[in-house]
């Protein structure tokens, strides 16, 4: 029988903390490892997802970083502004999140729309980026088949979220369907169960918009404007998008690494955990 996966399992043993920061106004929701004093490193989570999304991944980054995982702006547990959010308003909290911190440089990492605004916040403010990770990273195209899927699965589970529409939007994340998710779900579940989340994805879905999301997008220029040394990592599974769209984005940013891992979907951090931190650490450590 295969092992349960907790949440809590997860976290044994692990020094951290959960709470909230005052970022501009924005109250947001961090989840936190690792001794203040080392270098920053900043996790972010995908399109309608939360802080737990890295929750395997903050005992070994710990070892080495301040490592903080937050809830984007208008996601999880931090504030909803009201408004249709686009990426320089996540690039905007993002940033205003490091002042409040004390992180005048950081390792940056992201998954999915983590990923989309690590890219445009690499390119808008490159002093403030030691190295970037691009992890099965969006803002690269815009598939009308992909961004209707997620407005379909996205929406069913915020308007209901009943186990199986939660579920059901976990596990397209994943290349392993034979898995229930059962703590990722719960905890999903209770973020869209809080009032008034209906109306925050639907400002979260307006990248999936074709006009919202081309004005958004990321071109060649943009990639080429990457300075920080960047690791681009994709999957065999994704769901939004083969390994060849992968390596089309590295092959824009200068000096790009590329890799692949095997038997993943969207989210290779949580699915492949101990193969994920040895390549990130070595990435990150400047391997």
């Amino acid at each position: 029988m295969a092992d349960y996966e907790s949440i809590w399992s997860d976290l044994q043993g692990v020094a951290f903390s959960q709470g909230y920061i005052d970022v501009g106004g924005v109250r947001t929701r961090y989840l936190h490892a690792g001794d203040t004093e080392r270098p920053a490193l900043v996790l972010l989570h995908g399109s309608g997802g939360h802080a737990e999304a890295y929750i395997r991944n903050l005992a070994s980054h710990a070892e080495h970083f301040s490592t903080w995982s937050i809830d984007m702006l208008g996601h999880g547990y931090t504030d909803k502004p009201g408004h249709p959010l686009e990426i320089p308003h996540y690039v905007d909290h993002l940033v205003r999140f490091f002042d409040t911190v004390g992180a005048q440089r950081v390792a940056l990492s992201g998954e999915s729309l983590g990923g989309w605004v690590a890219a445009r916040a690499a390119i808008d403010h490159p002093d403030r980026i030691e190295r970037l990770v691009l992890n099965t990273a969006g803002g690269s195209q815009a598939d009308p088949e992909v961004m209707k899927r997620i407005i379909t699965l996205s929406m069913a589970a915020v308007s209901d979220p009943t186990w199986e529409t939660v579920q059901a939007r976990i596990k397209w994340l994943m290349a392993d369907k034979s898995k229930d998710y059962d703590d990722i779900v719960a905890s999903r579940q209770r973020i869209y169960r809080q009032p008034g989340f209906v109306d925050a994805m639907r400002d979260i879905m307006a990248l999936q918009d074709p006009v919202i999301r081309a004005r958004n997008l990321l071109g060649p220029e943009d990639y080429g404007r990457i300075t920080a040394p960047t690791l681009v990592l994709w999957t065999s599974d994704d769901p939004t998008a083969d390994v060849t769209e992968g390596r089309r984005i590295a092959s824009m940013i200068p000096g790009a690494r590329f890799e692949v891992m095997p038997d993943c979907g969207h989210w290779p951090q949580y699915e492949d955990a101990k193969n994920f931190d040895a390549l990130h650490l070595d990435f990150l450590l400047g391997g």
